[in-house]
């Protein structure tokens, strides 16, 4: 299983990477992406939004099922990768590159509670 060490995970299959600009960029992992098969959508983003961390941030269809995203951290979605409404396949190609929202976390939230690639790794494992 590839897993970048510089991402953080939750148990829900999300990674995030945090940006220099202090936002967290958010997608799938390598695990899910495989798990779903073929994506057709990727949606329901809703910008601007308020989330605490845990709720469905958008939504990701596939071949076999569809399956909610989960904010990894509470705060405000700032963005939609808009470039995966007419190329959702670039997750099953790039799961680490294409990422699906960006979060302006909340003041407070941490990134300490999410898993490294090591706890991740016990985590997809188990499923």
């Amino acid at each position: 299983m590839h897993l970048p060490a510089e991402l953080r995970y939750t148990a829900s299959h999300e990674w995030i990477r945090m940006d220099d600009d202090g936002l967290a960029v958010v997608g799938i992992t390598d695990h899910a992406q495989q798990s779903l098969g073929d994506i057709v959508f990727v949606g329901d983003v809703k910008v601007g939004a308020a989330l605490k961390a845990g709720d469905t941030a958008a939504v990701v269809e596939s071949v076999k099922a569809a399956s909610d995203i989960y904010a990894p951290l509470p705060g405000e979605v700032v963005a939609f990768n808009t470039a995966l409404e007419n190329e959702p396949q670039q997750i099953n190609e790039h799961p680490y590159g294409a990422w699906i929202f960006k979060l302006r976390p909340a003041a407070g939230a941490d990134t300490s509670a999410l898993l490294d690639a090591t706890g991740y790794e016990a985590v997809a494992g188990a499923d």
